[in-house]
């Protein structure tokens, strides 16, 4: 991962501190959201969530209680992301498109939502952790459910879907976008991974990026 510098938040705390109640949380939320997709669930800290969201850090444990109970809320904000996402994609627009594109897309325009790709990776390599990995687990089980009782998809393109949405995460997660141009095979497997969404990726998480 890479090391990039924790960002505050531009609202002073006092600013923070007049929000309202659910207002807050969500500044918490998104704030944790990138910084354990940055630095992984062992490597933040909520006196670093709360400084970049700009709260103080008895708030963040008041509101959440630990980090763990607050991570286990970022993953859930992921998965629940993920699936109103993918429940937008699933009516035919009658331009032809197979669902497996349409759901194959919206999980790539995730991308654009900071830190859910890696959160959820995050998320499903830590099942040794009791609580963490049986939160992963469930949330998992949960994404095939919905294939296979609301996509309505066969095995065999179900195991494709998943197979391709973890393939994307690793992609993610180990900073290839962020490459781009330097090696031609690198390149060759971003377009093979992302097709005519690539474009999508790089301008998120390319060199260019901002």
């Amino acid at each position: 991962m890479s090391s990039m510098a924790i960002k505050k938040s531009s609202a002073p705390a006092a600013t923070a501190a007049r929000m309202p109640a659910a207002q807050r949380r969500d500044l918490i939320l998104a704030a944790a959201t990138e910084l354990f997709a940055q630095r992984g669930y062992h490597g933040t800290t909520t006196d670093q969530i709360a400084q970049a969201a700009g709260i103080s850090q008895p708030y963040v444990v008041r509101m959440f209680g630990t980090k763990e109970q607050l991570f286990l809320e970022v993953l859930d904000r992921a998965l629940q992301t993920l699936f109103v996402a993918f429940r937008a994609a699933l009516p035919d627009p009658g331009d032809g498109s197979k669902l497996t594109q349409r759901l194959g897309t919206a999980f790539v325009d995730l991308v654009g939502s900071v830190g859910l790709h890696r959160t959820l990776l995050h998320a499903f390599v830590s099942g040794n952790d009791p609580v963490i990995g049986a939160a992963a687990r469930k949330g998992f089980v949960g994404i095939y459910t919905f294939l296979r009782d609301e996509a309505h998809f066969e095995p065999v393109d179900v195991q494709q879907f998943l197979g391709y949405g973890m393939l994307m995460s690793v992609l993610l997660g180990i900073e290839l976008p962020s490459t781009f141009g330097t090696d031609a095979d690198a390149d060759e497997l971003m377009n093979v991974a992302f097709g005519d969404k690539c474009g999508v990726v790089l301008a998120v998480a390319g060199p260019d990026a901002a």
